[in-house]
């Protein structure tokens, strides 16, 4: 797996996930579960039971692919990171409003760009044999 850069950083980033997740359900316990104001996780990030659950899902993803393979993991990683990416802008909309159903919160998105942006840059920047290396 080191000579992957790909499984690598979707297997430390999957575990990071599920950490994520597990440890935001600690938090969140009495808030609803698409609360707006959320529990605080590490005392800035703000989660509900809907975000930490796909906290999990995407942890799962991440590390079930690279566990898989480099393609796996590639197309795992690019995935998601377009998706973090995603969540990161609808987020910069969200925040305050009644639509914001994860409870998301500045550091949120700060998190969900930086995710984005490692995601993004190893799934299209690294391994572009993937092809040949399944």
């Amino acid at each position: 797996m080191s000579t992957s850069a790909n499984r690598l950083i979707a297997t430390v980033v999957g575990v990071a996930y599920l950490a994520i997740g597990a440890a935001g359900f600690l938090v969140s316990s009495s808030v609803g579960f698409f609360g707006t104001p959320g529990g605080l996780l590490l005392g800035i990030f703000e989660v509900n039971s809907l975000h930490n659950i796909v906290h999990i899902v995407i942890g799962v993803a991440l590390l079930v692919a690279g566990v898989a393979g480099v393609r796996a993991a590639k197309t795992a990683n690019s995935a998601i990171g377009a998706v973090c990416l995603v969540l990161g802008l609808g987020g910069l909309f969200v925040v305050g409003s009644p639509f914001n159903i994860l409870a998301i919160n500045g550091w949120d998105n700060v998190l969900h760009f930086g995710t984005s942006a490692l995601l993004l840059a190893v799934g299209l920047g690294a391994e572009r044999s993937a092809r040949a290396t399944a």
